[in-house]
C-alpha cells in the first residue's frame, strides 16, 4: 500500500496575507499613476454580525490603501431609498466596488437591490450578468469565498485538471459558483445535496471535497478519501462542553490524519472572502477601465 502524503494544514490566515500584500502592491503602483480604487459599502440595520463583517471589510480595505466609502443606513430605510443610493454610486466614478451587506431587512427585496448593482461594480460577484458570465467561463467577478477557495486548492494542489472534486452544497453563493470556478480549472464535478443518494459514498470519490452546507461535523473520517484535499467552507458555532466555538461541516480531528490537506476552521476559508473582496474591487476597477476604451475606441470609430 502507498503511503499518504504528509498532512498539510492549510492556512487561510497566511494565505490571504499573501493576497492582501498582492493588493497592496498593485494599488500602491495604481495611486503613483493618480488612480486610488474606491469602495462603497452599505450596511441596512443593526444587525450584529454585519456590523462585525462590515467592519472588518473596511479595516482590510484601508490596510491595502483602497478608499472605503460606508453608508449606514436605518432599519426602516425603504427600498426605494436603497435604490437610489445604489444609482448614485453606480455613476460615481471614484466608486469601482459595491458591496450590500446581506442579509437585508425583510421588508427590502435583496434580489431586486443585487440586480440594481452595474455588473462591472458588482464585487460580490451575485449579479446575474456575472453568475451567467461566470458559467460561460467568461472574465468577470465571481464570488469572493469560492475564488478564495480556488486559490487554496492552487497553493495546495498545483495543477488541478482531470481531479475529482465533490462540492457539498448548492446554494448560489458557495456551491454553484464553486462548481463551476472547479470546471473552469478542468476538474471533474460532481454536485451533492440533501437529496443526492449515499452522499457518504460519493464523497468518498472525491480527490478535493468542498463543504458548504452549514451543518456541524456532518462530513466525518469515513466520508473521505485518504489522501483527499478538503475545503471547508462552513462556519457552525457549537456548544462543545459549557463553551461556544466555531467549528466547520468537516469532522476536523477525525479527519485529520488521512487526509493530503484540510482547511481548519475558523482560520481557513473565512480570510480569503474579505481577501478576495479586495482582489475584486481591483479586477472591478480593471474590467472598468477596459470597458471605458472599448466605449471611446467605438465612438472613434467611422459609422
Amino acid at each position: 500500500m502507498n503511503a499518504l502524503p504528509s498532512v498539510k494544514l492549510i492556512d487561510g490566515k497566511a494565505t490571504a496575507a499573501r493576497v492582501l500584500a498582492e493588493v497592496r502592491e498593485q494599488v500602491q503602483e495604481l495611486r503613483h499613476g493618480g488612480v486610488q480604487p474606491g469602495l462603497a459599502v452599505v450596511l441596512v440595520g443593526a444587525d450584529a454580525a454585519s456590523q462585525v463583517y462590515v467592519r472588518n471589510k473596511v479595516l482590510r480595505a484601508e490596510e491595502v490603501g483602497i478608499r472605503s466609502l460606508e453608508h449606514r443606513l436605518p432599519t426602516d430605510t425603504t427600498q426605494a431609498h436603497l435604490l437610489t443610493l445604489i444609482d448614485r454610486l453606480n455613476r460615481d466614478p471614484e466608486v469601482n466596488g459595491i458591496l450590500v451587506q446581506l442579509p437585508l431587512p425583510t421588508h427590502i427585496d435583496e434580489h431586486r437591490v443585487l440586480q440594481a448593482i452595474s455588473p462591472l461594480k458588482d464585487v460580490d460577484g451575485f449579479h446575474s450578468e456575472n453568475v451567467g458570465g461566470l458559467a460561460q467561463g467568461r472574465d468577470v467577478l465571481t464570488p469572493c469565498t469560492p475564488s478564495g477557495c480556488m486559490r487554496l486548492l492552487r497553493d495546495a494542489c498545483g495543477e488541478l485538471r482531470g481531479k475529482h472534486a465533490v462540492v457539498v452544497g448548492r446554494s448560489n453563493i458557495v456551491g454553484k459558483p464553486m462548481a463551476a470556478l472547479l470546471l473552469q480549472a478542468d476538474c471533474t464535478v460532481t454536485v451533492v445535496h440533501s437529496r443526492s443518494r449515499d452522499l457518504p459514498a460519493l464523497c468518498r470519490q472525491a480527490d478535493i471535497l468542498v463543504a458548504a452546507v452549514g451543518k456541524p461535523r456532518l462530513i466525518g473520517a469515513d466520508w473521505l478519501k485518504p489522501g483527499a484535499v478538503v475545503i471547508d467552507v462552513g462556519i457552525n458555532r457549537v456548544d462543545d462542553g459549557g463553551h461556544s466555538r466555531l467549528v466547520g461541516d468537516v469532522d476536523f480531528a477525525a479527519a485529520l490524519p488521512q487526509v493530503a490537506g484540510i482547511t481548519p476552521v475558523p482560520g481557513g476559508v473565512g480570510p480569503m472572502t474579505i481577501a478576495y473582496l479586495m482582489k475584486n474591487t481591483l479586477l472591478a476597477l480593471d474590467l472598468q477601465q477596459q470597458a471605458a476604451h472599448q466605449e471611446r475606441t467605438a465612438c472613434l470609430s467611422p459609422c
